[in-house]
């Protein structure tokens, strides 16, 4: 009698699981990897009902698996919540990156070329306050093509620009060396400049997406702080 009893008691399980005692109906069927909602929720609810009455599970216990599982539930749709903020963020750079072609930005150096406008600019890094500032700009050969003198100027970024370049210049887009120094007496540094370079394309990397300036090469799109026409 204890076997029969037994085995009505394990039918009773597997039908609640909706598993087939049944000698002939043991066919291959598709195997799941991964356990969702629905199938945490069969196994508690059988759980429960086959449990010992003299001794029934804590509550408490139920409480932590459900807990568990809502945890576990809630990391996998926040990864795919993420994935596809990503994929968003990666179609925003592409997008932003791609309306700075034929625009300029600002990136460090002391080579320059007129823009559309015919105007080279670009910013001086200060790092203490200048009597005279005087930024010269230079033709590869060492010739001087035009001076700025910006007086005096505390510490920080001074931006500075020529306007009145010669036509033969912006027609050919010459590129010109961009030289700063504090006039201070006794002070022959040169200063560091960054300079407004054209952006002719765009590239995607590892980090990010690259633009290629004209004159630098590729430059990381997330540290281009300024861009003008």
């Amino acid at each position: 009698m204890s076997d029969i009893s037994s085995n009505q008691s394990l039918n009773k399980i597997l039908n609640q699981l909706g598993v087939s005692s049944s000698k002939d109906k043991f066919a291959p069927k598709a195997l799941k990897d991964q356990l969702g909602q629905e199938d945490f929720l069969k196994l508690m609810t059988v759980q429960l009902q086959n449990q010992d009455p003299f001794a029934p599970v804590d509550n408490a216990d139920f409480i932590a698996q459900m807990a568990q599982f809502s945890t576990v539930t809630g990391i996998t749709q926040m990864g795919e919540t993420m994935k596809n903020v990503s994929e968003q963020l990666s179609e925003l750079r592409i997008a932003s990156a791609t309306q700075l072609m034929g625009h300029s930005v600002l990136v460090p150096g002391k080579y320059a070329r007129p823009n559309s406008e015919g105007i080279i600019s670009g910013v001086v890094d200060l790092p203490k306050t200048a009597s005279n500032l005087q930024i010269v700009f230079e033709s590869l050969e060492g010739e001087v093509l035009h001076e700025e003198t910006l007086g005096s100027q505390l510490a920080g970024l001074i931006g500075f620009e020529w306007k009145d370049l010669p036509e033969k210049m912006i027609k050919n887009k010459e590129q010109v060396l961009v030289r700063a120094f504090t006039g201070n007496d006794g002070d022959g540094n040169e200063l560091s400049t960054q300079v407004f370079a054209q952006v002719s394309g765009t590239s995607k990397s590892n980090d990010g997406f690259m633009l290629e300036v004209e004159d630098y090469g590729s430059v990381d799109a997330s540290k281009v702080v300024r861009f003008k026409n």
